[in-house]
């Protein structure tokens, strides 16, 4: 990419990125026109411009495709973003796993920009792509959230105003920029299909048409986890005639195939395994709901009761989003099929079921 074409790019970026009306492709979905503004508009001496490569919610690969396939791409829009704000310095705060896979061929394409390298360290977890999170860790403090506001754009790293995007959107402001962007983003399907992978689709195609496009719609009952695989909201295969939510991932799961309470032990399981331990629903809330669960009559009216104190009362959006897979997988799929589809007693699914209405 041709730096001097950067520097002369000026104010004309914004009204780009307004016109684009791209939204932030880490899950998010903030407006990136306003984001940048704010950042602008901060009055400070020192800014920074981090790059969100930290990629910890299960089933989304699309930034590692990203960063392996257009990493030079991805530190354009970098660059754009530190000229435009003035910022000093940039940094991409890249996941644990990809660090040493990625590091000397992004350290070539940086070649000598102010753009640095931070490793997230393992015991950043899932909580540490957060984005006060990944400031706090960046600053040598625990890999915890922050409590706002004060947000980012005007209180960031070491206090100064900070711009943080994901790998995906600094890709597409490369393409903006240029005059590039065609409204299409990148989509992760994972799960029981044949052709999985990242492909590049219209931002406005469907879930069904996304699945069909790549050969991937299954000839038996499935249903679909969308968004991540952690976070993701559960869907049956009559609701996909919208476009795919947050980080754009797919997940097929057949009906026939999944055990309901290992599916939502699996869930649960990872939230109590990576909370950061902040705030006392999070970190209580998920023990309990672990501890339910391996019951050998679990208590699902405790079950629904706590998901629903979690969801109120956590500190951060990493907390809120516990209930998400469970609630709309017993509601989209548990309480509409029929029993011989899902392997489950038929008084343990009424209970369920009735926990959650």
């Amino acid at each position: 990419m041709n730096d001097i074409n950067n520097k002369k790019m000026g104010n004309k970026i914004i009204q780009k990125l307004k016109d684009s009306e791209l939204t932030g492709r880490g899950g998010g979905c903030f407006n990136t026109a306003e984001k940048w503004s704010m950042v602008k508009q901060a009055k400070a001496e020192k800014k920074y411009v981090i790059c969100n490569a930290s990629e910890g919610e299960p089933g989304v690969k699309k930034d590692w495709h990203i960063l392996t396939h257009h990493a030079g791409r991805v530190i354009d829009g970098m660059k754009i973003a530190m000229d435009f704000l003035r910022a000093k310095e940039g940094i991409i705060y890249l996941n644990p796993d990809y660090y040493f896979k990625l590091k000397d061929r992004l350290t070539g394409i940086i070649n000598e920009a102010p753009i640095k390298i931070f490793h997230k360290p393992h015991r950043a977890g899932y909580c540490g792509g957060e984005e006060t999170s990944a400031l706090n860790t960046i600053e040598g403090k625990r890999s915890e959230p922050r409590l706002r506001p004060p947000y980012p754009p005007t209180h960031g790293l070491y206090g100064q105003p900070t711009l943080v995007n994901n790998v995906e959107t600094l890709y597409a402001v490369s393409l903006i920029a240029r005059d590039e962007y065609k409204k299409k983003r990148f989509y992760t399907l994972n799960g029981d299909i044949i052709n999985n992978g990242v492909y590049e689709f219209p931002e406005s195609w469907t879930m069904e048409t996304v699945l069909k496009e790549t050969d991937n719609w299954p000839d038996f009952d499935f249903f679909v986890q969308a968004g991540g695989d952690a976070s993701g909201e559960i869907l049956n295969q009559s609701q996909l005639k919208q476009t795919v939510p947050g980080t754009a991932s797919i997940t097929v799961y057949s009906i026939i195939k999944y055990d309901p309470i290992t599916l939502i032990k699996g869930w649960i399981d990872f939230f109590a395994s990576e909370s950061c331990g902040k705030c006392t629903p999070c970190r209580e809330g998920t023990y309990r709901l672990r501890e339910i669960l391996n019951d050998k009559e679990p208590d699902w009216k405790m079950f629904g009761s706590i998901l629903n104190t979690l969801n109120d009362t956590a500190f951060c959006g990493l907390g809120c989003v516990v209930p998400n897979a469970v609630r709309s997988y017993v509601k989209n799929v548990l309480s509409i099929h029929s029993y011989n589809k899902i392997n489950l007693p038929a008084e343990a699914r009424k209970q369920i079921c009735e926990c959650f209405k």
